[in-house]
């Protein structure tokens, strides 16, 4: 038997910890002396101990920890541990995708962008839309732009685009529209045709991934502040150059339109 402190310092687990994880039956001693409460550790917990030590590193949570060691049978224990790992790239994700756009606006003199004054006709497209929320765009745009491929085909005149109004900006919640230019739409699914309305736009281009759109929205956004009247039409993205033409994210184009009132 091993006491607390010489299991503490095989395990590198402080004896503070030890004893919450006792307390919540997470690792509980080999054996608890009745008359003075000494806690007695046994070489083989060792391993779970160093299991424990690096799930927490992992930040699993307490309770997915006791679960993960109860479990039996060992595709299940990996499958628990491959789903938090999935959930820790996500969150990784999102983090350099944050830290990026800071960097970004925290450059001394960001170069200006370019911005093009453009009238844009009526024209009918191949679409689907739908009111979501905002952080169930990403998801609704997947989804909506495998169907609308699948029903266009090889039918397709141009680069696929979207509307979004404005509600979904300052409320979380609004339509999305993505659509495919085609000759003949086609009505089969949620895949219908919808006639996009003449417009002016301000247009810019956003370089990369869309994690970080936003902050080219604010440069495009205080470009038509200082510089033209903004009407209350939906803003139109033109993904130029996506995912399905290049892999690497640094070659994607996506134009923002930011509908305006042209005097002349």
């Amino acid at each position: 038997m091993l006491t607390i402190g010489e299991f503490s310092r095989l395990t590198h687990l402080s004896v503070r910890t030890l004893r919450r994880y006792h307390e919540g039956a997470l690792l509980e001693p080999a054996v608890v002396d009745q008359d003075t409460g000494y806690r007695y550790y046994s070489v083989e917990q060792i391993p779970t101990a160093q299991v424990i030590n690096r799930l927490r590193e992992l930040d699993v949570p307490l309770g997915d920890v006791q679960r993960i060691l109860r479990t039996p049978d060992p595709g299940v224990r990996s499958a628990l541990v491959a789903d938090h790992l999935r959930r820790l790239e996500a969150e990784l994700d999102r983090t350099r995708a944050a830290v990026t756009s800071l960097r970004r606006l925290l450059q001394p003199g960001p170069a200006p962008i370019e911005v093009e004054l453009r009238a844009e006709p009526a024209r009918t497209v191949a679409a689907v839309e739908a009111v979501v929320g905002h952080d169930d765009v990403a998801a609704w745009f997947a989804g909506a732009m495998a169907e609308l491929t699948a029903a266009v085909g090889d039918g397709v005149s141009g680069p696929p685009g979207g509307t979004y109004d404005n509600a979904l900006f300052e409320e979380g919640r609004g339509r999305a529209l993505v659509y495919l230019p085609t000759p003949s739409p086609p009505r089969t699914g949620r895949v219908h045709a919808v006639t996009l309305p003449a417009v002016d736009l301000a247009v810019t281009t956003h370089v990369g991934e869309h994690d970080h759109v936003d902050v080219t929205y604010g440069e495009l956004g205080t470009w038509v502040v200082r510089n033209a009247m903004s009407v209350a039409g939906p803003v139109r993205e033109v993904y130029r150059v996506g995912p399905q033409d290049a892999a690497d994210p640094a070659a994607w184009r996506t134009e923002i339109g930011w509908p305006v009132f042209r005097v002349a």
